[in-house]
């Protein structure tokens, strides 16, 4: 028997996958669970759409973040570190704080962790930090740092 999953099964596949098991396995097991749906010509129409569906939502998600990437490329965030004699510096610039000014000058909502900052920022500068927007998209923001 030809069963759609509805759910991830251990060791048949992963939700929306067509899976061939044995009637015993599908009727006592899968079917009364409801982990999975018999592949008949009703529920393989439906699936297709729902795959269709979430195809073009999936689309419409990359496309609003390149569109954030490119919005992003524009913009400037200007934080200041305390310096000592020498220009030696007092701590670092963080992935926080770079969050925190953004969202206080630019007003944009930018999380902490999507920021890829290597190596802490400890000298003024101008610096060039990725963000990982999508799996497929990184975007960056110029982060201006300045003596206090």
């Amino acid at each position: 028997m030809e069963v759609i999953l509805l759910q991830d099964v251990k060791s048949l596949g992963k939700k929306g996958d067509i899976c061939k098991i044995n009637d015993g396995y599908a009727r006592n097991f899968i079917l009364p669970k409801k982990l999975g749906v018999e592949a008949n010509a009703k529920n393989l129409n439906d699936l297709k759409l729902q795959k269709a569906a979430e195809a073009k939502h999936a689309q419409e998600v990359l496309d609003e973040a390149k569109a954030f990437a490119a919005d992003l490329e524009k913009k400037e965030v200007v934080l200041s570190i305390k310096t000592g004699e020498g220009g030696r510096t007092f701590g670092s610039v963080s992935t926080k704080e770079i969050a925190e000014a953004a969202k206080k000058q630019l007003d944009i909502e930018i999380d902490k962790k999507k920021l890829v900052l290597n190596d802490p920022i400890k000298s003024p500068g101008i610096f060039t930090v990725p963000i990982k927007l999508h799996p497929q998209v990184t975007g960056s923001i110029k982060v201006i740092v300045k003596e206090a």
